[in-house]
């Protein structure tokens, strides 16, 4: 039996994990060991570790490593505290493959602690581009320590071999968290309504704002400008809360004296993956700078408002309608957004980041894939990178 073992660090990444432990977990000829670390285990965020341990999963080892600090000191200590607590968890119990999705700090000490333990690294959602945020570098680092990468798209695929990456390394599977959508039963309005302990009075606006981290603005000044324009929008406001990045918590704090002051609103440390789907569902309008406006609210039709340079690079659908830190713009973006018309031209609207099957591809990846030096030893392939380069300098 193959033992395969998966971390995950926060809600940003269980959606795209869920699907594959429940593939993992129904494989007789493989097992699971479970980490659970970063925000999962913060009570600041929700204590998310809960939701795990709601859908059925045993947790093989929980690493504390957040600190109660969103300076920069107090990241880059958390990514410390993670590698420690990581080696002591591999020397523990060593999986036959690890598993890691996305471009959180966290995962710098997935990768630290794995490869002196010649672990092999499966990465999920390489190849993306984000340049407003240092999870670009991030993702770029854990590729150069991945052995094992599941991309999106054909596109995502391209960058890794343009890195060098063996073109045998590489699998276009689509984004997992998509697989959840197309399997998930979603809860009814009033359903909604009762859960969230709100009316839903249209128009519902869903808003989630991260650190841009890379950003020309402090997130201080940027929050203040998207919460003006949000001043006078009628309707219901649903706010989620930012991840655990460097100054993260002022966005918090400003976002729950916004919500204090403006009645039909209201902010969530973790709606959990059933209601915040739901949400989307049934929200008329996502405005922020978060991900899952580009890779999971096409799939709903959704119209996203994209603020700032955060998720700058990042290929969009047509849904998406990009505007700057600025109050005039956004609130014209956000009428827009609103605009029977566009809701409309998005009918026929297709997710270019999946198709609901990445798990099953994923996991027969893991359960069949070489155990041995040729996996462990990587190859920067050079042929692979000039053929790259010509195709995009021709």
């Amino acid at each position: 039996m193959r033992n395969i073992g998966v971390v995950t660090v926060g809600r940003s990444d269980y959606s795209s994990c869920l699907p594959i432990l429940r593939q993992i977990h129904q494989n007789p000829d493989l097992k699971l060991h479970l980490i659970v670390t970063g925000m999962h285990l913060s009570p600041e965020f929700g204590l998310t570790v809960q939701d795990i341990e709601a859908d059925g999963f045993e947790i093989g080892d929980r690493i504390e490593m957040l600190l109660n600090s969103d300076t920069p000191e107090g990241v880059a200590k958390s990514i410390g505290l993670g590698t420690i607590g990581l080696a002591q968890s591999f020397a523990h119990y060593r999986p036959d493959l690890l598993l890691i999705v996305g471009d959180r700090f966290e995962l710098l000490s997935i990768v630290s602690s794995a490869l002196p333990f010649r672990i092999p690294i499966a990465h999920v959602s390489g190849g993306d581009i984000t340049e407003g945020a240092i999870d670009n570098q991030i993702r770029y680092a854990v590729t150069q320590m991945s052995h094992l990468h599941f991309v999106a798209m054909e596109e995502h695929k391209a960058r890794l071999l343009q890195m060098g990456e063996e073109a045998w390394r590489v699998f276009v599977t689509g984004d997992p968290a998509l697989d959840s959508i197309q399997q998930m039963k979603l809860l009814l309005p009033e359903e909604l309504s009762q859960s969230l302990g709100l009316e839903l009075k249209p128009p519902l606006l869903l808003v989630t704002y991260h650190p841009t981290t890379l950003g020309a603005m402090s997130p201080l000044e940027e929050i203040q400008i998207v919460l003006k324009a949000l001043e006078e929008v009628k309707g219901t406001l649903i706010f989620t809360c930012p991840n655990a990045d460097p100054e993260g918590r002022v966005i918090i704090k400003k976002i729950q004296e916004f919500v204090a002051a403006k009645p039909q609103s209201k902010f969530f440390y973790n709606l959990g993956q059933l209601r915040y789907y739901s949400v989307l569902a049934q929200a008329d309008l996502m405005v922020g700078n978060s991900s899952s406006g580009i890779w999971e609210a096409p799939s709903f039709h959704l119209p996203v408002i994209n603020i700032g340079d955060r998720q700058r690079g990042r290929l969009q659908t047509r849904n998406v309608i990009d505007v700057g830190l600025n109050v005039e713009s956004i609130v014209k973006a956000i009428q827009k957004g609103l605009s029977i018309s566009f809701r409309a031209s998005l009918d026929q609207l297709r997710n270019p980041y999946g198709n609901g099957y990445a798990a099953i591809q994923i996991v027969n990846v893991l359960k069949t894939v070489e155990l041995d030096l040729n996996l462990l030893q990587k190859k920067f392939s050079v042929q692979q990178s000039l053929a790259r380069l010509s195709l995009t300098t021709n």
